[in-house]
């Protein structure tokens, strides 16, 4: 066994230098090194943003978007969307362990998801055999590679694994909201009706209590009487997120407060600028968004004069996999609509 860096620099092509994320292309043909765990992959679960834009691509062509997969994974060595730069994460099987792991308690046979991102994961397709439209999960066969400071979750028995996938897709968003989002703040979250909007939606209800005001911004009306219902958010303003001073004049023309947090979690472009319009004046706006151009967002509240402090998503913090999995423990709700939409 080949020796190999902790950060995962070994698999990196080129440009040498560079780590695996940031590499234009990565080796998923070399053996096991001496510190990766070897998969056999199942699953891959491809960010919002990168789905999103595929599917728009294709026509909904789930032919031509396993086409398009096959395509980026051969040429780069990993699943990362040349149009968003994201990728996903992934579950399988442990097929081998290298020698210099430093998690001894790993053994072969576990089923884990990798918590970091695909777009630095070593990744082979030898197949696809499906392509899910609605839940942007890909069956294939194929193996990928995890180096020694890549984070994983071992797969609970309680919940189907597609249901954790999902839900562990997006882990970071609503552990992080838990570190932001305080007792009385008024919040507001962007793209409340989606996977990552509904677990933010409902740890900030948890965490604002009753004098605070979760305030959700989503693009269809269909999804307003849900989020109502399920007590996830005070109001739902139904507004075009791209639409930054429609949606500022909404939230003025209702008499609603500007928001100590907003949270972004649309799966698009253009949405930075309603975000910070939105914030109060030295507030706080948390961008999860694979979609979010920090050159908008630095250069959009300047413009404005908007004293906002700004948070880039870190898909990563303590805990994050198991807080995450026990609000689809605890949340009757949040279980049977991440079943019917994402499994």
């Amino acid at each position: 066994m080949n020796s190999g860096c902790k950060f995962g620099t070994h698999r990196v092509i080129y440009p040498i230098g560079s780590l695996p994320q940031a590499a234009k292309k990565l080796d998923n043909e070399s053996s096991i090194f001496d510190n990766e765990i070897e998969i056999n992959v199942d699953v891959l679960n491809i960010d919002s943003a990168s789905f999103t834009q595929l599917k728009t691509a294709s026509d909904n062509n789930p032919v031509k978007i396993a086409e398009m997969i096959l395509n980026i994974v051969n040429e780069r060595g990993k699943m990362q969307n040349p149009v968003t730069g994201s990728g996903g994460m992934l579950i399988g099987t442990i097929k081998n362990i290298g020698k210099n792991h430093p998690d001894k308690s790993l053994k072969v046979g576990m089923k884990i998801a990798t918590l970091v991102s695909l777009t630095l994961t070593p990744l082979f397709i030898k197949k696809i055999n499906k392509v899910n439209i609605k839940n942007e999960q890909v069956e294939i066969e194929g193996t990928a590679y995890l180096f020694a400071t890549g984070i994983y979750a071992v797969l609970p028995d309680d919940i189907p694994e597609k249901l954790a996938l999902a839900a562990l897709d997006v882990a970071g968003a609503p552990a992080q909201v838990n570190k932001l989002v305080k007792k009385g703040d008024i919040v507001y979250i962007l793209g409340a009706g989606g996977k990552s909007g509904l677990l933010c939606c409902y740890q900030a209800k948890k965490n604002v209590g009753k004098t605070g005001l979760v305030i959700a911004v989503e693009y269809r009306e269909d999804q307003k009487q849900l989020l109502l219902d399920n007590n996830l958010a005070d109001i739902v303003l139904i507004h075009d997120a791209r639409n930054a001073h429609g949606l500022y004049k909404k939230v003025i023309d209702n008499n609603l407060p500007l928001g100590d947090v907003v949270i972004n979690v649309v799966n698009i472009n253009n949405t930075e600028n309603a975000s910070i319009l939105i914030a109060k004046d030295e507030g706080l706006v948390y961008f999860f968004s694979m979609a979010t151009s920090f050159t908008k967002a630095a250069l959009g509240a300047e413009g404005v004069g908007s004293d906002v402090t700004m948070l880039i998503g870190n898909g990563y913090t303590k805990n994050h996999a198991n807080f995450t999995l026990d609000i689809i423990r605890e949340s009757e709700f949040i279980r049977k609509i991440f079943m019917e939409k994402y499994v």
